[in-house]
């Protein structure tokens, strides 16, 4: 093999790595993706992902092809008590949510990674290379060395990267070889995770998310895509797990909705759900991003949600490395803002799953009470901040994504910015910024953007400020009542050379 150094290599071609991938290729990094199997895995995982994601998605230009095989979740998930009652519905709307889309989205795994893979073939800087396996890894000074064997021929070889981040899932090699610890958030529950596929005739079932919030048998129900269903069952002190992957076990426990004539078994696995997160997310060269890093129990359905986080964090800040010139300590902001980031959804995982699997008769009834009650304080999903990085330290909404409204020209928000940094502000404002101010946006090729749509002027009146800059990922990096404040803001970006590109201005 050459000794060509890659600028990034990508181990694992999961949702993560083929997301990063497009971001990556879309920049116009070299990448080289190394997968050790031939196909995507051809059977049911992640099942949803939110509003967030899918504007990730959209800024790898997949948007489309996404949403033509996926479904919007406008009825939300209900929950429903032993004797049938239903007591809370959660979510669920059809209007557009705060970031241009539906808030969540129910998908077929293997399709998604398709067309994330189709998308990928975009790119000629990206080398994909499936029955790959990384062996070892040696990081250095000026880049890292792997160690690859081609399994469809025992061909073994090595090759270089400047930066190597590791979406090889939870027996992650790249965290091996970083060699750090994983702290424990406290969850370790075995469920039967049970996915189908209905016939011709089969009843009708629920057309939305079911919590069946039965003591003697917790359950969720899912509604996926076209004839997919999907039950979640918790195992129960003295289970035999073998037995309850049995095909008798299996339609005896969803007997109430279904009978064997009516689908078609497609997997039948246990799992148990974890709730953990790595202490280290970067050592020198190598970054871990998804399972590798952290892994969440699916009672909100993030788990895939926390990986295009990463990898869209993780995008923006090489690109800057790599094509301007930044020094790359700015991937220390990686995991400082990350990692409290994904502690927060699964501390709230953790207990919306403890109120879930309630077993003990006298508090699943206190549940209910509450339940019935209308108490949503459990379910209001979350915006969590940032962790420290590059940000200005304000309160919120600095640090939370910025939202994508349609504007006057018809364009959602992101598509006038692209993957850029941008301002945002009045037009004197901006004006006045100092020309330092303004030699540092034209060097981060940032999107100048005057408030006149009335929409981002109302957002302005709403906060009382007169300007604001977003990051790439679209999150707020500060706001600023004055072209003072937006000067200070400007100045905690790190240098950069600003060596390709142009300022661009949108009226």
């Amino acid at each position: 093999m050459s000794e060509t150094v890659f600028d990034v290599a990508l181990i694992g071609y999961g949702p993560a790595g083929a997301t990063l991938a497009n971001l990556l290729g879309q920049a116009g990094l070299s990448v080289v993706v190394l997968e050790r199997d031939l196909d995507i895995y051809p059977l049911p995982r992640a099942i949803h992902f939110d509003g967030e994601v899918m504007r990730i998605i959209q800024a790898t230009g997949l948007r489309a092809p996404v949403e033509a095989i996926c479904r919007p979740g406008l009825k939300g998930m209900h929950f429903v008590n032993a004797a049938g009652e239903t007591m809370l519905i959660r979510g669920g709307t059809t209007l557009n949510g705060p970031h241009g889309c539906a808030n969540n989205y129910y998908f077929h795994q293997p399709e998604l990674e398709q067309v994330l893979r189709d998308g990928v073939k975009r790119f000629a800087s990206v080398d994909v290379r499936l029955q790959h396996e990384v062996t070892h890894i040696e990081d250095g000074a000026e880049h890292t060395t792997l160690a690859v064997t081609a399994t469809c021929t025992q061909q073994t070889y090595t090759l270089k990267a400047r930066y190597v981040v590791g979406c090889d899932g939870a027996r992650s090699l790249v965290r091996k070889t970083i060699g750090t610890a994983m702290k424990d958030l406290g969850l370790h529950q075995p469920w039967l995770v049970f996915d189908v596929i209905l016939k011709d005739g089969a009843p009708a079932l629920p057309d939305h998310t079911v919590q069946h919030c039965n003591p003697t048998r917790p359950m969720t129900y899912c509604n996926v895509t076209g004839n997919r269903r999907r039950w979640e069952i918790m195992l129960m002190p003295g289970d035999d797990p073998a037995n309850m992957v049995e095909t008798e076990t299996l339609w005896k426990l969803v007997s109430p909705w279904l009978k064997p004539e009516h689908a078609k078994v497609e997997r039948a696995v246990i799992y148990t759900f974890h709730s953990i997160i790595a202490e280290v997310w970067r050592q020198g060269r190598l970054l871990l991003a998804g399972d590798a890093a952290h892994q969440t129990p699916p009672f909100l359905g993030q788990g895939m949600c926390a990986a295009l986080r990463d990898v869209h964090n993780l995008a923006w800040k090489l690109e800057a490395i790599v094509k301007q010139g930044v020094d790359d300590a700015l991937l220390d902001s990686y995991e400082s803002e990350r990692s409290p980031h994904v502690h927060a959804f699964i501390e709230l995982a953790v207990r919306l799953g403890n109120i879930i699997q309630a077993t003990d008769p006298e508090q699943a009834s206190a549940r209910d009470a509450r339940f019935k009650t209308g108490q949503p304080e459990i379910f209001e999903f979350p915006s969590p901040r940032l962790g420290p990085g590059i940000l200005q330290g304000q309160a919120p909404p600095v640090g939370q994504p910025f939202g994508q409204p349609r504007l006057t020209d018809g364009r959602l928000l992101d598509e006038h910015l692209g993957d850029h940094f941008a301002v945002i502000g009045r037009p004197n404002t901006l004006g006045t910024a100092t020309e330092s101010s303004k030699a540092t946006w034209k060097a981060w090729h940032a999107v100048v953007l005057p408030s006149t749509d009335p929409t981002l002027g109302q957002w302005l009146d709403s906060h009382g400020v007169e300007a604001v800059m977003l990051r790439p990922d679209r999150y707020i990096m500060g706001m600023a009542t004055s072209s003072t404040d937006l000067d200070n803001i400007t100045a905690c970006l790190p240098a950069c050379s600003g060596r390709t590109g142009a300022l661009t201005q949108c009226r």
